[in-house]
């Protein structure tokens, strides 16, 4: 058996949402972002988007494990 197009696109959608929802949780509680993007620093900048891109792929790697180790592809 075989994961399909829509099974790899559903699960880069869903890591992407919560790797984003994650990340930019993470920076706010760390104090590393403000709450509107014109305000903050450059550095600030980029250790959001760090954070973000981080936990997508951590997410999607999760989801894509997950996915395809328990539901009977192998």
């Amino acid at each position: 058996m075989y994961a399909n197009t829509f099974d790899i696109l559903m699960m880069v959608a869903l890591g992407a949402l919560a790797g984003t929802g994650i990340g930019l949780l993470i920076g706010f509680v760390a104090k590393k972002q403000k709450s509107e993007w014109s305000v903050m620093t450059r550095k600030e900048h980029t250790i959001t988007i760090i954070l973000v891109m981080v936990f997508c792929v951590i997410c999607i790697a999760g989801l894509g494990y997950y996915y395809l180790n328990y539901s009977g592809f192998q």
